[in-house]
């Protein structure tokens, strides 16, 4: 089974087509760096030609509504066309947990990008999924030392190759439109999170923790982020994770 990864070079990428390739099946990368813009549509044709199926983990950084809807729909409608002349029998969505009830701008593009797949003639799958672990430094690598900002939320974080594995499951498998939401074993606190990995990491910045106003803010600290319902859950807990990636930096280190 041939399958075309959108974001194929990403955090969830990476390993979205190394457990293709441990399944037997045959990825595509869909990248910049392997001559496809999404966002433009350029090289996607011949990129996803022969392909049975789609992965969308493409993603933006950015916070803006405006930016995140621009980039989801732009890519979300390239490769579904790019797709449907192709032949894709199926097209997998990664999305996010909570997007329909937290009024953040990244969470409108994720809704837009799921309702262009719902609109869109090929058969869908879209699997929402809570944070990744990794969510704890990307949230220090947005602010310049020595501070760290720390948005105020609850979160049941889950392994991003966890993530990849149930995502491989779900396109070999036939498309049944919303997948039961994915979450990882344990319910954490994003700011309790990155306390612990700088302690970990001896890393010395300020925490600050901020509060979004409003219902957003209401969301994220009661249960906005957390599954509504029951679902496939990951195994692998953020300490787990947090004593793997110490002992790789101190691997890298020595």
């Amino acid at each position: 089974m041939r399958v075309a990864v959108a974001g194929g070079t990403g955090l969830v990428g990476r390993y979205v087509v190394e457990e293709l390739a441990a399944a037997g099946q045959e990825p595509v990368v869909l990248a910049r760096s392997r001559g496809v813009d999404l966002v433009t549509g350029a090289g996607l044709d011949a990129a996803v030609a022969g392909a049975d199926a789609v992965v969308d983990v493409s993603n933006v950084t950015t916070m803006s509504g405006r930016k995140a809807v621009s980039f989801f729909d732009s890519v979300g409608r390239n490769l579904l066309d790019a797709g449907e002349r192709a032949g894709v029998r199926h097209h997998v969505v990664l999305s996010i947990v909570g997007a329909d009830r937290v009024g953040l701008g990244y969470y409108q593009g994720k809704l837009r990008q799921e309702d262009v797949v719902r609109n869109g003639r090929t058969p869908w799958t879209v699997l929402r999924a809570t944070q990744f672990h990794e969510f704890a430094e990307q949230t220090l690598d947005r602010v310049p030392k020595p501070f760290a900002v720390v948005p105020r939320m609850r979160t049941q974080p889950v392994a991003a190759r966890e993530v990849a594995q149930h995502l491989v499951r779900l396109v070999t498998a036939p498309a049944r439109g919303m997948a039961p939401e994915l979450a990882g074993p344990r319910v954490e606190d994003l700011v309790d999170m990155v306390g612990r990995l700088l302690r970990a990491t001896r890393r010395r910045r300020l925490a600050l923790p901020v509060g979004m106003p409003g219902a957003t803010g209401a969301a994220m600290t009661g249960d906005g982020l957390l599954p509504a319902g029951p679902g496939p859950r990951g195994t692998r807990t953020f300490d787990a994770w947090l004593a793997s990636y110490v002992a790789q930096h101190v691997a890298q280190e020595g």
